[in-house]
């Protein structure tokens, strides 16, 4: 599932990149609603078989989805507006705390938890910034961090539905009524020029639709604490791009974080979940 990360964190960051270009011309909030709903139509399109031969929904599977679908578009929507004051590198470096906190939570071995402890040290060495800095940008990035951790457990469950990715399209489809209210009043310049609704849409296919859905396919197939450690391939791939598209050139220190977290990854162990079993 390692390369799986990569490939997702690929997705999500080719889009987050563009997202920060799109922030001159569209306010932040309107980006992620529109990156919500793309990735919601999109979804939704590949899933029709599924959705028709998957019968009806229970309560209890429309209740994970749609509180699954509002914490996304939450993740996303802080996320967003966190990026505006923060460098993506260290933003996704400080939101990291949310799968941190699940996979400590979760932990049992000294292997586990000695991998645990790599990730945390390289994602505090990443994150890298005074705490009085930026308080708008920590702010939301906090809140992000917390919706995170929301994403991983609640979609851990929507998973093992077996609907596919049907459940991360309908959930997305509600999430994106749900943050309507703060991505709908400054969208205005989307609906004049199209080239921005379409790019808008083009972030929520990458971010989204292939990032997310590539979690999916993995959280049915290894345990939430080994995911969430995982996760922190993300901030290693989110300073690369930094570098690359957004001249955020990383220090010494930045690669010595990304190191421990690399050393994180490999040392913990390759525990996969039997195809019957429930994750809660």
């Amino acid at each position: 599932p390692e390369a799986l990360f990569v490939v997702s964190a690929i997705g999500q960051y080719c889009g987050a990149v563009i997202a920060v270009r799109l922030f001159d011309d569209l306010a932040p909030a309107s980006v992620a609603w529109f990156r919500v709903i793309g990735a919601a139509i999109v979804l939704i399109a590949v899933s029709i078989p599924t959705l028709r031969r998957g019968g009806r929904w229970t309560r209890n599977e429309l209740i994970s989805v749609s509180l699954f679908g509002i914490s996304t578009a939450l993740m996303n929507l802080f996320f967003y507006l966190a990026i505006q004051h923060l460098d993506l590198g260290k933003g996704v470096a400080i939101e990291f705390i949310g799968p941190i906190t699940v996979a400590a939570l979760r932990t049992r071995t000294s292997r586990n938890a000695l991998a645990l402890v790599c990730a945390v040290i390289g994602v505090l060495i990443l994150s890298g910034i005074e705490f009085g800095n930026e308080p708008v940008g920590l702010f939301f990035i906090f809140l992000a961090s917390i919706m995170w951790a929301a994403y991983i457990v609640i979609g851990a469950k929507v998973a093992r539905f077996d609907r596919g990715v049907s459940g991360l399209g309908v959930g997305l489809l509600i999430g994106a009524i749900f943050i309507a209210p703060f991505g709908a009043p400054a969208s205005g310049p989307a609906f004049s020029a199209p080239w921005i609704l379409a790019t808008c849409f083009l972030v929520g296919i990458l971010s989204n639709a292939i990032g997310y859905g590539i979690d999916q396919y993995t959280l049915r197939r290894i345990p939430v604490r080994r995911f969430s450690i995982l996760l922190a391939l993300l901030p290693v791939t989110a300073t690369v791009f930094g570098l690359v598209f957004l001249d955020q050139v990383p220090s010494i220190t930045d690669l010595i974080g990304i190191s421990f977290v690399l050393a994180g990854v490999v040392v913990q162990q390759r525990d996969t979940l039997p195809a019957t079993e429930v994750v809660a």
